[in-house]
């Protein structure tokens, strides 16, 4: 198989260059599909891997001992070693994402809030006085029903009734206006 090496050359880079072209035409393919299994099928990691393999495979192209057996578990191991270290960056680096577009991003402003409570103000204002006091008295200054009944001068049954069809009534507004469903 790599019988072809034992050849001398002129220079030592030009024999490493030539082992590692011809390492690439013989373990290339073989090697790139035992990578692949490991960086879950991910062919550009892969070929990442294969590419950074034969770099460090013609940097110590002096030291290895270039037997078709050896050389292809000195493959695997640097390629196996290579693709820990990838996870290992992976898992301590935050998993990064594409920032929203500009566009896309909700602020929010109050304008929201404010909307509603004007339709709701001007809900109550179309409201009989009899039912804007007691909801004004309940809802908006958070009073019991008995104290809205001794501020308002009415009993407590009048207060619940009027509160009851008043509410009844605000519901109707604001599902006329569009706000309530």
């Amino acid at each position: 198989m790599l019988s072809h090496l034992d050849g001398r050359f002129e220079s030592a880079d030009a024999e490493a260059e030539h082992r590692i072209a011809v390492l690439y035409q013989e373990f290339g393919g073989p090697l790139l599909r035992h990578i692949r299994k490991s960086t879950g099928n991910d062919l550009q990691w892969a070929e990442d891997v294969v590419q950074e393999t034969l770099v460090r495979a013609w940097r110590n192209s002096a030291r290895l001992q270039w037997e078709p057996s050896l050389i292809w578990a000195w493959l695997l191991t640097v390629a196996r070693r290579i693709v820990i270290d990838g996870r290992r960056r992976k898992s301590v680096r935050p998993h990064e994402v594409e920032p929203p577009e500009v566009d896309m991003l909700a602020v929010p402003d109050g304008s929201e809030r404010a909307l509603s409570a004007i339709v709701v103000a001007d809900a109550l204002r179309s409201l009989s006085e009899e039912h804007r006091e007691v909801i004004e008295q309940t809802y908006l200054r958070d009073r019991t029903i008995n104290e809205a009944a001794e501020i308002l001068g009415i009993p407590p049954g009048t207060v619940k009734s009027r509160l009851y069809y008043g509410i009844r009534a605000l519901r109707e507004l604001l599902r006329d206006k569009g706000v309530a469903g």
